[in-house]
């Protein structure tokens, strides 16, 4: 149901957001079979970032939920850890819980973006900062973000690692689906950079 803030977000606004938004679900946990369904279900055009969500349905429409289970493990969780680290800490500093995550909390402090309870994860994780952007976008914390502001949560605590993780993932060795989750991913980072550089803010 829209709410009286996102009325006025432009179509192509909320297209973005519905794209981090999507991310940040494929991120935050192995998906089910209806989640599959719907990555079955795209469909994509020539562009770069068309032709990445059109590899995504082609992977998804052959994935079963118990298969995308065990990647994503392997991937994220492991034994004692999964693959990847998906969080900005650990891409920046190389350590969990340093700077880049206190930084990220006063700027969620200042927005009045607040950790979800049953979320234990820092909020520097991709999943969490995928679904922070498509909120800013069409106004889940307040005012639709303007572009200034989506530019500036963007290149403080997205752009200086996000599009890393994303070819880490898209070449993992237990990535699958999400290989091309990753490729979608980069791929969407490296055009939201571009026209946050053009954009006047």
């Amino acid at each position: 149901m829209n709410t009286a803030e996102d009325m006025d977000v432009p179509a192509e606004d909320r297209l973005r957001a519905d794209l981090y938004n999507f991310l940040g679900l494929l991120l935050s946990a192995p998906p089910d079979q209806m989640l599959l369904d719907q990555c079955a279900g795209l469909s994509g055009d020539e562009t770069d970032l068309g032709q990445a969500i059109a590899s995504l349905s082609r992977v998804a429409k052959v994935t079963k939920p118990k298969g995308v289970q065990s990647e994503f493990n392997a991937l994220f969780i492991g034994l004692g850890r999964g693959e990847l680290l998906p969080y900005g800490s650990y891409y920046l500093t190389g350590f969990l819980n340093e700077k880049p995550l206190a930084a990220l909390r006063s700027d969620m402090a200042a927005k009045g973006m607040t950790r979800a309870h049953n979320v234990f994860e820092p909020e520097d994780n991709i999943a969490s900062l995928m679904e922070m952007m498509g909120g800013m976008i069409v106004g889940r914390f307040g005012p639709p973000a303007t572009v200034g502001e989506q530019k500036q949560f963007f290149n403080r605590h997205i752009a200086p690692w996000a599009g890393h993780f994303f070819t880490d993932l898209e070449a993992a060795k237990n990535s699958v689906l999400y290989a091309s989750v990753g490729n979608v991913g980069k791929t969407f980072m490296e055009i939201e950079r571009e026209a946050f550089r053009m954009a006047s803010a």
